[in-house]
């Protein structure tokens, strides 16, 4: 392709769009230069063009760009280019050290990446990817900046092996990994410590921009290094608290060493704070080593130094006053609780002196929560696994936790209702509207809050009283200030959940009866709280007190109603007493009578009526408890009165967004439930239930029918689609769910359904209104529990059919005229639509209550018409689009899955490109990592294959053979002998997973493998020659023998016997072939590139 560009004015003036023009369309045309640069034979001259004569940092920053690309090829460049590069680039920064910095980074990563790619590379019996360590040395020895270009070269070399590749072999990644482990990682780490040593031996000058910078290269290549996935785990990093650093045993002299311990807390204490986090971060690192790299007096010493360490730390705190310092300090904290026992922690000398020390700095940052909130989860974390172990220990050395555990809960809870009358009158943000961190510091503090119960219960008691009072007089004081009542207000709020926390902290092997009649005394004064400020609704009302109250009534539910509970638990006592609550009975009214009052008056209040209808769910999923709530006369009262009316949620006036109508299906999932309890067979009290709905639906068709009010008949069919998938997903009996069934196709028929499809044919380009109603549809066609089998003589499994068919028809043909869409347009407004249809139509095909044969025998198309929609939103996504939305993926091949069970002569009637591209779509989803799609595609292409083999066997022997079927084996015959390529890919891949990658479904693997390798015996002998002959001359011995293993036994059919014998000598063909395949990286490199 034609550069449009020659000479280097052109080139900058690319760059200066590229990376600062602020024109969009320039920089697009930008990007597309820059592509075709990459792809073009001139590519290298222009980068050296670029890196020698560029008179600007962006210049060299293409190229380095560019030549990243360019050594990051499926195919590489050739070895002697490769080295060349690499030794251009290190000859570039040895003699400019003084670039910007982010071009030296990038530049640094062109090098670590063809060090990575070519590692196992043999030149004249030579490793010659592997000198970078030497020529890094020689950097090392020069002045400060080539000592910090070199220190940065072993940093991103250390993180570019640690980087997972995802369109390459993991495989090939983790031989690489280990092997660089192996050989050059602990050298690097003794390296960068003696750099760090030699730092601390002379007097550090901090004014000095390059000392500071070389001590923050160095620190970050050791935590680089200490980061590093030593085993394969790849590990989560959210999953912060979890982690354990799986250090080589090779390591265990560094790690014995106390000096490797002091050289981090004393830099800690002897750098600025930029860089003494990092120093904290190693030693985070350092406290999550792994437990067996030490024996049990070794742990015992190494923790020792770690708690003389912190002590030091605690002692002369100057350094946590900086946030960074601060946060890592809380996770080196984390860790040691985490790694350790608190039996052996107890054992260390300093631990009554150092849990008093770090007992104070816990209570001191819960005092000053607005600095860093985000670090407070680690301490709590620490306070939270210590109090849990108390009653495992062992030891007879005092643990101090019941001195210290009830102090920093009652710092917690005194620094949080302090914290109010700050965040009202200074206007700041409030914690409470973080719900997400409020709860997780809330299940943290309930284990915490239980050490010492009578003193925090006393606590709360007195503050919750103290309040209480001061709300009441409030809100009887004619001049009550809205300030102060909104202190008052949120003080409460916070009582609430923080009593919810500490009964939600019951544990029934540690509690006692007193600690029970405690939380009773607790738990009335939030129900006198409720019963106030219900009886003062609508203007007594504060959103926040009633998040909390719903809270405590989730954690009351959990530890006090449910089968589990004695009779005679004390929690009732002190509230029989005060409320007249005497049993769980008592409180299931008291909860029902809330929620119908939430639903009633919070009806423009999305965040309360969301969490009120998710607590009635949680209520309504227990026999036990659907018995008892059917009795209460709230229960009743929802069961007849669902209406507007009563329930102003369920309105559909513009005062609601159309995603606040999503609470609607949990409410009549919810109350469905409840209806089924004591239903049976009762139509007529069915139809009573569903009269609502009735005359929302005739209310619809008469709007419909004068056609106008186009947006109240949105939203009213919307409200519709919602109820009904509700009360759907609710009936899992064949008899209730019949109920259902007739009332939506025979009440009005043909109605309702053929509502719901004109309004997707009218508002197809909504995705609020159609979602919904394909959802619905989706729900309509699931046969759980067998609830969709209907009597021999019913035709309703013909109707649904043809109903859903009509819908997805309508939908797909629709969708399909919308033309094209911008990428994130692609997903609303047409990808979820058609992964609902596709999931609705497997449920249809797999449903095993339609005979699709009957449909052609009797002339009707509309089983025809729904696979030719299927077909066409097919062919409009694109093969990357359906691996990379994980809905679409995991509705579109399990329905192909169900299309290659049972429908193989529609897979061998579609036209030569679209057989080519679902035959493509499956050779793509072989390799994802998700194992949900990968098995259905081997299912698919175990269909597929077994067809074409049976047809090929049958073939020979010329049986009395539908002319049909031998017509579709002929087509499907014939498309193959065109395209040999397509299975001998499916088999390569296949092959490549067994022998190289972690295969975690080897058993679906295992079925069309045996398969393609009887159709082409003669790729399958290609395969094996070439994965043998790209090993060493003893190995190869090795291998043939594993794949005579392999088809030992094995005989020239598809029986299931056969298939179990192949898929038992798979499993012992892996073992084996990895066994042979694992060799010291040092010695000899193995190749994994078996097939292209």
């Amino acid at each position: 392709m034609a550069l449009h560009f020659q000479n280097l004015a052109e080139l900058e003036a690319l760059c200066t769009h590229l990376y600062i023009g602020t024109d969009l369309t320039q920089r697009i045309e930008a990007e597309k230069a820059l592509l075709e640069l990459i792809d073009s034979p001139e590519c290298l001259s222009k980068c050296q063009l670029l890196l020698e004569q560029g008179t600007t940092s962006y210049a060299q920053l293409l190229a380095a760009t560019c030549l990243s690309k360019l050594v990051s090829r499926v195919n590489p460049l050739p070895v002697e280019q490769r080295i060349d590069i690499r030794n251009y680039i290190l000859n570039y920064v040895a003699s400019q050290p003084k670039l910007a910095a982010f071009v030296i980074q990038a530049l640094i990563q062109v090098i670590a990446k063809i060090t990575k790619l070519g590692w196992f590379e043999i030149q004249k019996d030579q490793f010659v990817f592997r000198e970078i360590i030497a020529d890094v040395k020689k950097f090392l020895q020069g002045t400060v900046e080539h000592c910090i270009i070199g220190v940065i070269i072993l940093s991103e070399l250390t993180q570019e092996m640690n980087l997972v590749d995802y369109s390459r072999p993991s495989a090939k990644h983790r031989k690489i990994a280990t092997s660089f482990r192996d050989t050059s990682l602990k050298d690097i780490l003794v390296l960068a410590c003696s750099l760090l040593k030699e730092v601390l031996a002379k007097p550090l000058n901090l004014q000095d921009q390059c000392q500071q910078n070389l001590v923050m290269q160095v620190l970050k290549l050791v935590l680089n290094c200490l980061n590093f996935d030593f085993i394969g785990s790849s590990a989560d990093e959210s999953a912060d608290d979890l982690c354990t650093v799986q250090i080589p045993t090779t390591w265990r002299t560094i790690f014995l060493e106390p000096e490797t311990l002091d050289l981090f807390f004393n830099l800690y204490h002897s750098l600025p704070p930029l860089l003494s986090q990092l120093a904290l971060s190693c030693l985070v690192q350092f406290a999550s080593t792994r437990r067996s790299l030490f024996s049990s007096p070794e742990r015992a010493k190494y923790l020792g130094n770690l708690i003389k360490g912190v002590k030091r730390i605690l002692e002369n705190p100057q350094g946590l006053s900086d946030p960074g310092n601060y946060h890592e300090f809380c996770r080196f904290l984390a860790r040691l609780k985490t790694n350790y026992q608190l039996g052996e922690l107890v054992m260390v000398k300093e631990y009554p002196e150092v849990i008093r020390l770090i007992a104070n700095f816990t209570i001191t940052s819960l005092q000053h929560w607005e600095f860093a909130p985000n670090s407070v989860h680690y301490l709590l974390t620490l306070w939270q696994r210590m109090v849990a172990s108390v009653p495992f220990l062992k030891s007879t050395e005092p643990h101090l936790l019941d001195t210290y555990a009830p102090e920093i809960t009652k710092a917690f809870i005194t620094s949080r209702l302090e914290s109010v009358a700050i965040v009202v009158r200074d206007h700041l943000d409030d914690p409470l509207d973080d719900t997400a961190t409020v709860f997780q510091q809330l299940e943290q503090l309930c284990t915490v809050s239980r050490c010492e119960y009578e003193k925090t219960c006393t606590l709360l008691v007195q503050l919750f009283d103290q309040n209480a009072q001061n709300y009441q007089k409030l809100l009887h004081s004619a001049s009550g200030l809205t300030v102060d009542m909104a202190i008052q207000e949120g003080r409460l709020a916070w009582l609430v959940y923080l009593v919810g926390t500490v009964v939600g902290g019951r544990l029934t092997y540690t509690s006692t009866y007193e600690h029970d009649a405690m939380d009773g005394e607790l738990s009335c004064r939030v129900f006198q709280l409720i019963s106030l400020m219900d009886t003062g609704l609508p203007q007594c009302s504060n959103e926040k007190i009633e998040l909390a109250v719903l809270w405590f009534l989730d954690q009351f539910r959990k530890t006090y109603v449910g089968d589990q509970l004695q009779r005679t638990s004390k929690v009732y006592a002190r509230m029989s007493e005060v409320l007249g609550i005497t049993d769980d009975n008592h409180v299931l009214e008291t909860f029902m009578t809330k929620i119908v009052t939430n639903l009633k008056y919070w009806g423009r209040c999305e965040p309360v009526i969301s969490r009120t209808l998710q607590f009635l769910n949680d209520l309504s999923v227990g026999y036990i408890l659907l018995k008892k709530l059917v009795k209460i006369d709230a229960v009743k009262f929802m069961l007849k009165n669902h209406t507007s009316e009563h329930f102003p949620f369920l309105g559909i006036t513009d005062n609601y967004s159309l995603s606040d109508f999503r609470c609607r299906t949990t409410f009549y999932t919810a109350l469905t439930r409840l209806l089924m309890v004591d239903l049976g067979e009762d139509e007529d009290e069915f139809e009573n239930f569903m009269l609502p709905l009735t005359v929302s639906f005739e209310t619809v068709l008469q709007i419909f029918n004068n056609n106008f009010k186009q947006e109240e008949v949105k939203r009213m069919l919307i409200g519709l689609a919602r109820d009904l998938r509700g009360i759907a997903f609710a009936l899992n009996t064949k008899t209730s769910y019949t109920m259902l069934f007739d009332w939506i196709l025979y009440k009005r028929y043909p109605t309702y359904l053929p509502i719901l499809q004109r309004a997707v044919e009218r508002w197809y380009g909504e995705p609020a209104c159609t979602t919904p109603i394909l959802k619905l549809l989706a729900e309509l066609m699931q046969n759980r529990s067998q609830r969709l089998n209907f009597d021999v003589s019913s035709p309703n499994g013909i109707l649904l059919f043809r109903e859903a068919s009509k819908m997805i028809c309508t939908y797909g043909n629709q969708i399909l005229s919308l033309g094209s869409l911008s990428k994130d347009q692609m997903y609303p407004m047409k990808l979820k639509g058609i992964s609902i249809c596709y999931s609705a139509l497997k449920s249809a095909l797999c449903g095993n209550y339609v005979s699709f044969g009957v449909f052609k025998l009797y002339g009707d198309n509309h089983f025809d018409n729904v696979l030719q929609a299927f077909v066409k939103m097919l062919l409009s996504v694109s093969h990357c689009d359906l691996l990379q939305y994980r809905k679409l993926s995991q509705s579109y091949y399990p329905l192909l899955e169900c299309l290659t069970q049972d429908h193989m002569s529609f897979i061998t009637n579609l036209e030569p490109p679209v057989l080519l591209y679902v035959l493509t779509s499956i050779s793509e989803g072989l390799t994802t990592l998700d194992t949900v799609v990968s098995s259905s595609c081997c299912i698919s292409l175990d269909y597929v294959v077994t067809y074409l083999y049976k047809h090929i066997a049958k073939e020979g022997k010329k049986p009395l053979r539908c002319r049909e079927a031998t017509q579709a084996g002929q087509r499907l015959l014939h498309f193959m002998q065109q395209n040999p390529d397509v299975l001998q890919q499916m088999m390569s891949v296949l092959m490549n997973t067994i022998v190289f990658e972690d295969c975690r479904n080897q058993w679906s693997v295992s079925r069309p493998l045996l398969a393609l390798i009887l159709l082409d015996e003669k790729y399958f002998s290609e395969l094996r020659a070439s994965l043998i002959n790209s090993q060493s001359l003893p190995k190869q011995e090795v291998l043939a023998q594993c794949f005579r293993n392999l088809m030992e036994g094995v005989e020239q059919n598809l029986s299931v016997k056969n298939r179990d014998r192949f898929t038992q000598n798979l499993s012992v063909f892996r073992r084996d072939v990895a066994e042979a395949l694992r060799c010291d990286g040092s010695t000899e490199p193995c190749s994994l590139d078996m097939m292209s």
